[in-house]
């Protein structure tokens, strides 16, 4: 009967996904560990230049009674969003526009809604706002008795297939956790963390939680994570967000404890009325591999 008890150059294999104690055959590494890492980096290249599969995210939110509103950035393609990082952070002229028209709409008569989203009807038309379509058929305003305005937004990134696989859900996860109720969901393409900022300032947001694609790594082409930042407006820094990285259900940091992290930064966020350094981390959950 062969001895399966891990040797104590695999253990290392057993608790990381990362490249350790790879097998070797004199000065290189095995084929079979050579073969991986260009599976690996080929995918990773896939997830950066793939575009987001934007009906399917669409329909998903759709499902879920979120009202899905597709914003860009000034990027015109994704090699321009590669090259060029700061259109990425610029909100194209037509997304600002339609965010005008939205917010200048009269609201006064539409009725307030319950916090549970399970529990809202679905609109007559589930159309998503788009610069062509900038009137959604349904807009759900946050109860003004809560201490702060959230606002989700999703953001393609550096890959979207972590967008695609992750976001939907970590939103089943999340939203029950919200402290209000609301539809109305942007969904940015060619998109940078910093995108959110002039939504979120446009919208009267108190506070931004961004789902973003993060850049790719070789054992890794999925990973999500997400950005917070209090009363967001443009020239907004990464010390002034904070930041819930690698999430990616069972082989990452799963949803419910990214959830919990989401709703924890939201209440310290309250309390505090600000993000970034000054928030402290909520205390981790040790897990022994």
């Amino acid at each position: 009967m062969a001895d399966t008890t891990p040797s104590r150059l695999t253990i290392p294999q057993l608790a990381t996904p990362a490249r350790l104690s790879l097998g070797n055959t004199s000065p290189a590494i095995s084929t079979a560990d050579h073969l991986r890492f260009q599976l690996d980096h080929a995918q990773a290249r896939d997830a950066v230049h793939t575009p987001l599969d934007l009906a399917l995210l669409t329909e998903g939110l759709r499902d879920r009674k979120l009202q899905p509103v597709h914003l860009r950035s000034a990027a015109p393609n994704r090699a321009a969003y590669l090259r060029r990082p700061d259109l990425g952070r610029t909100l194209h002229p037509d997304s600002i526009e339609a965010l005008h028209h939205w917010t200048t709409k009269d609201v006064s008569s539409r009725p307030e809604v319950r916090s549970t989203a399970a529990e809202r009807p679905a609109s007559p038309s589930q159309d998503a706002i788009s610069p062509t379509n900038p009137t959604p058929s349904s807009i759900l305003y946050p109860l003004s008795s809560i201490p702060c305005s959230p606002l989700i937004l999703l953001a393609d990134g550096l890959s979207a297939l972590a967008l695609e696989r992750h976001a939907l859900p970590l939103l089943d996860a999340t939203l029950p956790l919200l402290p209000t109720p609301y539809s109305l969901l942007p969904v940015l393409t060619n998109a940078r963390v910093a995108l959110a900022d002039p939504i979120g300032e446009l919208l009267s947001a108190d506070i931004t939680i961004l789902l973003i694609g993060e850049r790719p790594g070789l054992s890794s082409p999925d990973s999500l994570g997400v950005y917070i930042t209090w009363a967001p407006r443009p020239g907004r820094t990464d010390a002034e967000r904070n930041c819930i990285s690698n999430i990616r259900g069972s082989v990452g940091l799963s949803y419910n404890e990214a959830a919990h992290r989401i709703a924890h930064y939201l209440r310290e966020a309250a309390r505090l009325h600000t993000t970034g350094i000054t928030l402290k981390d909520p205390a981790p959950t040790l897990q022994l591999p």
